[in-house]
């Protein structure tokens, strides 16, 4: 059984087939790359799993679990984690307060009360400092770090739940050739964590991180296989060369 197990999931917002029965499957310990030309459906269906919208068909199981119509809090507390395109770091906040919080969102109530979290959780928030490129950064605020480096370290603050599968929508986006790069190197390592599904335009970095890809166009899954397998697919060549 796959971790995640998307099935003929549909949605419409008025007269726009945003998605028409999608079928997806992630497995535990695997990097799955969504791809597809832009108003292919890539951001609704990574809504509808994460809770932000509710198909009109269709069932979204996650670890054995029916959690089509679970509210976005409940998902998270069963092992889902995503982080969307734009960052919400709080930028007022040092770097290595941002990942306090994160980390804290999981302590219990009475280790809040008694204050005694920000010393069991050092140790981790500096290891994930650390393992994200950031510890020189730790007492500098958020709001400072470069577009690359914030989106680091919200990955590191999507991770700090301990999640079983991570959602990440475009995190690439806006870096540098070098920034993304690094990212594929710190993103790889992840999987003896957690499962990924990541929705990228950057076809170099998705085919360079990936087990598996799947490909959207029009609202339906066009193709889905190995990296291998979806180059070779000439379906995918001619909506990439017609239509992206």
């Amino acid at each position: 059984m796959a971790l995640l197990e998307v099935a003929r999931i549909s949605k419409r917002f008025g007269d726009l087939r945003a998605l028409a029965d999608v079928d997806l499957a992630v497995e535990a310990g695997q990097i799955h790359g969504l791809i597809g030309p832009n108003g292919s459906g890539k951001s609704t269906l990574m809504k509808c799993i994460a809770g932000a919208l509710v198909p009109e068909a269709g069932t979204v199981r996650f670890a054995g679990r029916d959690i089509t119509r679970t509210p976005p809090a409940a998902r998270a507390r069963a092992g889902l984690s995503i982080k969307f395109q734009i960052t919400s770091v709080v930028p007022a906040l040092s770097v290595y307060d941002n990942l306090l919080l994160a980390r804290q969102s999981r302590a219990s109530l009475a280790s809040l009360l008694r204050s005694t979290s920000r010393h069991l959780l050092h140790e981790p928030v500096v290891a994930d400092l650390e393992r994200f490129r950031l510890l020189a950064r730790a007492d500098q605020l958020a709001g400072t770090l470069s577009h690359g480096e914030q989106q680091w370290l919200e990955i590191a603050m999507a991770l700090a739940t301990n999640p079983t599968l991570l959602l990440l929508d475009e995190p690439t986006a806006g870096m540098s050739l070098e920034e993304r790069r690094l990212t594929g190197e710190l993103l790889a390592p992840l999987r003896s964590r957690c499962a990924i599904l990541i929705v990228e335009h950057d076809l170099d970095f998705i085919r360079d991180v990936s087990d598996v890809l799947t490909v959207l166009d029009q609202g339906s899954v066009l193709d889905s296989g190995s990296v291998d397998a979806i180059q070779a697919s000439r379906k995918v060549q001619e909506v990439y060369l017609t239509r992206v």
